[in-house]
């Protein structure tokens, strides 16, 4: 299936995802959560395929958030229509039965902080930031984000960034356990590739 603001491409075993939105800061809308759920699935039902990387197309952000401007566009049944198709994705990513890098160069705030959390492993570069911004704008968290990241930071940490909505720094979110590894902007390919290569 030809994807619109999705890539998929294959390296032996390993395949990568790039949400393939960079004007908009990698933003889900409702079709990218659609086509997200269809690249999962296709990976995994394909033998082939043993990890999965996945990816925020330019160099400023893994994923933003939500499209702001589709959100606010939504009557109450299509946002809530929008938190649950979301859960789904996420959660069959969490359960995929494969193992899923996210590789976070950048910005991984609101739904795509959460979409960084379902992943098994995520590796940031020293200038990512990662956050749940969305109680600035009077929203919460939608894809169960609070709850996975009580699991990974604990309360105290869950409660300050949900409840100030202020993004942490690359350090910070791995003392948080958010992630796993910390590299250099330069060396973030090289070391998600080695890592997805002794996985695969």
């Amino acid at each position: 299936m030809a994807f619109r603001n999705l890539i998929s491409a294959d390296r032996g075993a390993i395949r990568t995802l790039t949400i393939n939105r960079p004007d908009k800061l990698n933003a889900l809308n409702r079709e990218t959560i659609n086509e997200l759920s269809i690249a999962f699935d296709q990976a995994r039902h394909d033998d082939s395929v043993r990890v999965v990387v996945l990816a925020g197309a330019g160099e400023k952000a893994f994923v933003a958030g939500a499209d702001i401007a589709e959100l606010e566009a939504f009557s109450p049944v299509e946002a809530q229509q929008f938190s649950r198709a979301g859960q789904r994705m996420m959660r069959g990513i969490e359960l995929l039965g494969k193992p899923v890098i996210a590789r976070i160069q950048g910005f991984a705030l609101g739904g795509g902080l959460e979409l960084a959390m379902c992943c098994h492993l995520r590796i940031g570069s020293d200038k990512a930031r990662l956050g749940l911004p969305e109680i600035t704008l009077g929203l919460l968290p939608g894809f169960g984000g609070t709850q996975r990241l009580l699991r990974l930071a604990g309360r105290a940490a869950t409660l300050e960034m949900c409840l100030l909505g202020k993004p942490v720094d690359a350090e910070r979110a791995l003392q948080l356990g958010l992630l796993a590894r910390v590299v250099e902007a330069d060396r973030l390919d090289q070391e998600i590739e080695a890592i997805a290569d002794q996985l695969a």
